[in-house]
């Protein structure tokens, strides 16, 4: 008899859980963004949330999460429900760099998360004040060396890949130039905006336009080609750095144990939002590229890129905090 009852009642939580599945979402959906508002992940985040709204039919609500280079976001998500109500914005930073960086990580990158699909990457531009007196990355090689130890330049923490973008320049150009860590990419542009940082290797979204208000100088791009959106400025294999530099990308997840129906139509819909052509156009503006994955392949794209940033780090002499 009891055998009888737990089978029923075995089978009846089955069938709610699927038609929880099928008519999902039914309330707000929560989307962290492990940074501060106006940096890449803050807007990205919102361009795909706003997106999301309108597919899904109910809110998908942008929530900001910054601190200790996005970990403290990224164990939020980690820790929360695997009921599809919670998703985030990741980052090579998170998911490749921090591993190596962090002494103690507050959460699994390759077993803690429900992987959805990469959304975006983009290389680095390296701006300056416009009190600088360098208009090259030539003419900021010879004033850092010039005065080592005077020049600073931002960072969005220990285990970011602009700080580790910066980081891998010096060790090239031979140069000495302090790091200034920020809660986010776009403290540090702000600050150089400002003045009392002289430089940066910033992300597109938040230096493109101050580079078009005027408020920075625009040195270099680390991509191989120029950058549609500053179609302008120079590479760096143009400008004599001809090793190559560490890129940046954007993925989305969710805490490991997302229903497989749940993870396949949020996949979906992600890859036609990022087909559509005001999105395109929002991702050109921003100096950056649409990218939609399997899960699977973002997977493997992280197992892929770790053993290379560790040989990387090691050889800049970047250790754990």
């Amino acid at each position: 008899m009891w055998r009888l009852v737990i089978s029923v009642l075995i089978g009846l939580l089955g069938a709610s859980s699927a038609s929880a599945q099928e008519n999902y979402p039914t309330k707000p959906v929560r989307f962290i963004a492990p940074y501060p508002p106006g940096g890449s992940s803050d807007v990205l985040a919102r361009v795909i949330a706003q997106k999301l709204t309108d597919v899904l039919g109910r809110q998908v609500i942008v929530e900001n999460r910054p601190g200790a280079t996005g970990n403290i976001g990224h164990e939020v998500a980690a820790k929360s429900a695997p009921d599809g109500y919670t998703l985030l914005l990741t980052t090579k930073s998170q998911m490749v760099n921090n591993p190596y960086l962090f002494k103690r990580l507050p959460f699994d990158p390759l077993n803690d998360f429900s992987l959805l699909t990469m959304i975006a990457n983009a290389g680095h531009v390296l701006v300056v004040h416009p009190a600088v007196p360098a208009r090259s990355v030539k003419e900021l090689v010879a004033l850092a060396k010039a005065r080592p130890g005077k020049l600073s330049y931002g960072s969005a923490g220990a285990g970011s890949t602009v700080g580790i973008v910066a980081e891998v320049f010096k060790s090239i150009a031979k140069v000495d130039i302090l790091q200034v860590p920020y809660k986010g990419t776009v403290l540090a542009v702000s600050d150089v905006v400002g003045g009392q940082i002289e430089m940066v290797f910033s992300d597109m979204v938040p230096a493109v336009p101050q580079i078009r208000g005027g408020r920075l100088r625009a040195l270099a791009v680390t991509t191989e080609q120029r950058s549609p959106a500053l179609a302008d400025v120079p590479t760096m294999i143009e400008s004599g750095i001809k090793d190559p530099l560490p890129t940046q990308w954007w993925g989305m997840s969710g805490p490991k144990g997302m229903p497989p129906a749940i993870v396949a139509r949020l996949n979906s819909e992600i890859g036609r939002i990022l087909a559509l052509p005001d999105v395109k156009q929002r991702y050109n503006d921003l100096g950056i590229m649409p990218m939609h994955t399997s899960p699977e392949r973002m997977l493997e794209v992280i197992r892929t890129e770790i053993p290379q940033m560790a040989k990387i780090l090691a050889a800049i002499g970047l250790k754990p905090e």
